[in-house]
């Protein structure tokens, strides 16, 4: 049985024996395609946007904003923010109390805590839009004048601190604490305070702080 090779699809060299007239050489057949190709893409370039040249996008639309009125530290403040503000950015940036710390700004370290409404709340996790009509209590309003809050004289008399940084809302979560009643014992402090981190690891003396505040020491 014999088997015949396929035809091959390969065109004959020019001028070998079984090339046509029609055939088109290997020479016509590369510079012709190569000149389409270069037209191609000349004109693709020539017509396609350019980065450089680009026209400039749109402006964004403005994001919505909202006016919103709350007590804080006694005082009736009016603004209007974008409804994305967080209390934490309202309080230190339209309002000037930088004491409430911008730690971790994700509600899992506690330097931001402040009262509202008389509860502990993660400030930079608090939309301030939902606020409106609230009260709000930072550590800049916990003092009478010259008279400091228990609990911040507590924490000097106990050197309860060391960078300082988490400090106020330390203080403030203790506030919320002796509130609400939960300083029945040192473990129960550590229990409901246990959302405030001190990098410093000052944990001994702020629940000594808090205990005294408390009238337990």
């Amino acid at each position: 049985m014999s088997i015949e090779p396929p035809e091959s699809t390969v065109a004959p060299p020019e001028g070998s024996p079984g090339a046509t007239a029609s055939d088109p050489s290997r020479r016509t057949f590369i510079a012709t395609t190569t000149a389409v190709g270069g037209a191609v893409v000349a004109g693709g370039f020539i017509a396609g946007p350019s980065v450089f040249g680009a026209e400039p996008a749109d402006a964004a639309t403005p994001s919505p904003s909202s006016r919103v009125s709350l007590t804080v530290n006694g005082e009736r403040r009016t603004v209007t923010v974008d409804n994305r503000t967080s209390l934490l950015d309202l309080l230190r940036e339209h309002l000037g109390l930088t004491g409430s710390k911008k730690g971790c700004n994700a509600g899992a370290c506690g330097a931001c805590t402040v009262l509202v409404d008389g509860r502990r709340v993660n400030s930079c996790l608090t939309l301030a839009v939902r606020l409106d009509g609230a009260e709000v209590t930072t550590i800049e309003g916990l003092s009478k004048g010259e008279r400091l809050h228990p609990l911040q004289q507590a924490f000097i008399d106990h050197d309860a601190f060391q960078c300082g940084y988490c400090t106020s809302g330390q203080i403030m979560s203790g506030v919320g604490c002796i509130n609400e009643g939960h300083t029945g014992s040192p473990e129960e402090i550590r229990e409901f305070m246990s959302g405030n981190i001190c990098r410093c690891g000052a944990y001994v003396k702020i629940v000594q702080a808090v205990e005294q505040a408390a009238g337990r020491k």
